[in-house]
């Protein structure tokens, strides 16, 4: 793997035996990490979010998993 930085951008160089399903997940976690560094939230506030978004798809898809 070789790491170069131009004037423009982050050049990343991977061997092709690279799992490009893994390299999917990195690059849609850095794109994540990319959209959400302007944003200062709290982590409780994040956490109560995703309760509430939990407790919603649960209550929606209970029927589907209860025997």
């Amino acid at each position: 793997m070789v790491i170069e930085r131009t004037d423009k951008e982050v050049i990343i160089r991977l061997p092709a035996t690279v799992d490009i399903e893994e390299l999917q997940d990195l690059i849609d976690f850095a794109r994540y990490k990319e959209i959400t560094s302007a944003f200062q939230v709290d982590q409780e506030k994040v956490d109560a979010l995703a309760s509430g978004i939990n407790a919603a798809w649960w209550s929606e898809n209970r029927e589907r998993f209860a025997e």
